[in-house]
């Protein structure tokens, strides 16, 4: 019971993040279409999202074990609704700067809530470290349901609300703030050790040379990862000229990834018993 306790604790905190990030995605392109920037420069604003996400994501770790785990993800909270303020823009520069800080606060989603978990987990509670994969798993079902939900809902309030396609990223803000709130006011602080940023990037760096399979490993990952980026930037302007509401879309391309991980589970751990390669 202490230990559901806990996970419900973590879940409250955590899920609304998630939400709030799953709201900004499917209309991202239309809405700065909608401002009348060409695609040159709506690629741009994306690699501005995707250049602070890699760079702070170098020393996003070291960062949060210093300023401490929770006020990193009420940080990230902070960083996120900002940036949603900042769509309601029509200058390029306040725009790009609203890039800049969805891609400090996405950094911080994916690294300061589960580092905070992961030592309440063991370090104060002192449940099993076999107990923690359950945690992630049930993370990762209510996220593919977050990330369907969120392209229904987004569609919904954009053609539901006068504001159009800039209608989800306030809707957002809430979820953001009932996030940040939550864990400011229910979890405890906790930090890691204290290590240059310097020294953390190094560390990686001799991590992945003194392995050549974790190398290959990062090469392709990364090569996926660009794949699915690319995907995220072009998807938009080839459907939007079919008049496919582009919501319900990519609640389909968001439940058709929650299949694929399903059977790759079911695979792995069934009767099948696939072997990844």
């Amino acid at each position: 019971p202490a230990f559901l306790r806990f996970q419900r604790q973590f879940l409250l905190g955590y899920l609304p993040a998630l939400a709030a990030d799953w709201l900004q995605g499917p209309l991202l392109f239309q809405l700065l279409h909608s401002r009348g920037f060409l695609r040159s420069q709506i690629a741009a604003l994306y690699s501005c999202g995707f250049a602070s996400n890699l760079a702070f994501g170098l020393v996003s770790a070291a960062f949060v074990d210093r300023l401490g785990r929770k006020k990193s993800c009420v940080l990230s909270s902070g960083l996120c609704s900002v940036s949603c303020l900042l769509q309601l823009s029509r200058d390029f520069l306040a725009l790009a700067a609203g890039r800049v800080l969805a891609g400090l606060g996405t950094s911080l989603l994916f690294s300061a809530f589960e580092c905070w978990y992961v030592h309440e987990h063991l370090e104060c509670h002192d449940f099993p470290a076999e107990w923690i994969p359950g945690t992630f798993s049930r993370v990762a079902l209510w996220n593919s349901g977050l990330a369907v939900a969120a392209g229904l809902l987004a569609q919904l309030v954009a053609e539901g609300l006068a504001l159009g396609p800039v209608a989800p990223f306030l809707v957002a803000i809430p979820f953001l703030a009932l996030s940040g709130i939550f864990a400011g006011k229910n979890w405890d602080e906790n930090y890691g050790k204290s290590r240059s940023c310097s020294k953390a990037c190094g560390e990686g760096l001799r991590g992945l040379l003194s392995d050549p399979r974790l190398l290959l490993l990062g090469l392709v990952q990364a090569l996926v990862e660009s794949i699915l980026l690319i995907f995220a930037f072009l998807w938009t302007p080839v459907l939007e000229p079919h008049g496919i509401p582009l919501g319900i879309a990519f609640s389909g391309f968001t439940a058709a990834s929650a299949a694929g991980s399903a059977l790759f589970r079911r695979g792995v751990t069934g009767r099948l018993r696939l072997q990844p390669l």
